[in-house]
């Protein structure tokens, strides 16, 4: 019989002893987030969903006491920013996000896709056919940020991915980008077949809590422990 799995757990209990001890010092860690299902939803007066729950795992095995507010994720970076959040989730890397904040590893892994109608047969990907059509993507995200940058003619500002939905529905847009769990989930929630829209890939993502650079220095041993218990909680 392998020892590996029992080796395995008497480490995670030792990790779990010994950052207890610390994080019974510190104030409750105060994190923000947006309704974006399956990662983050409000069921009932919970904030629920993938990302959330091994959020929580991870400051739990912890001992960390925290705090999880649902925002916009404008107002959850701006806070975040300016000292009145320590840190929000989940989003990806970029140059902008990095001037303030130190990412962790990954927590969600998911595909970015176009979608569009089946009658639109344009490869999204190629730039040639960046004004061909009407792209649209959620407002203010790394997302509709790089569509913007790269040329494409985005027409719409859909301050969600449901809206972003709509939009494409309605015929307001021609081509959605967004990731795929995300869109998969409020197309199921509307009703929406599958096969009704086309999807091509875009890029895998990885998606990340994003801890301010101002909390960090006051806890320097913060992210490499979040970031070995999050290993454990990644079956969530």
């Amino acid at each position: 019989m392998s020892l590996a799995p029992l080796i395995r757990w008497i480490n995670l209990i030792c990790i779990l002893l010994s950052t207890q001890v610390n994080a019974a010092d510190f104030p409750a860690l105060r994190l923000a987030t947006q309704i974006l299902p399956p990662y983050q939803i409000l069921y009932n007066g919970d904030i629920k969903g993938l990302a959330v729950e091994r959020v929580k795992c991870s400051l739990n095995a912890m001992g960390n006491d925290y705090e999880i507010h649902m925002t916009t994720l404008s107002k959850a970076q701006l806070n975040t920013e300016t000292g009145g959040y320590d840190g929000f989730f989940v989003a990806s890397s970029n140059a902008a996000r990095a001037r303030y904040a130190t990412a962790s590893d990954p927590i969600i892994v998911d595909k970015l896709m176009w979608f569009m109608s089946q009658s639109i047969l344009l490869d999204p990907n190629d730039t040639k056919n960046a004004l061909k059509a009407r792209y649209g993507a959620k407002f203010s995200t790394s997302k509709w940020l790089k569509l913007k940058r790269d040329g494409y003619n985005v027409v719409k500002k859909p301050q969600n991915a449901a809206s972003l939905l709509d939009m494409l529905l309605a015929g307001d847009v021609d081509i959605a980008l967004e990731y795929k769990l995300v869109f998969e989930h409020y197309m199921k929630e509307r009703g929406v077949d599958k096969n009704q829209l086309r999807n091509v890939g875009f890029k895998e993502k990885q998606l990340k809590v994003h801890f301010s650079n101002r909390f960090l220095q006051s806890r320097p041993a913060f992210l490499s422990s979040f970031n070995e218990q999050l290993k454990y909680c990644m079956d969530l």
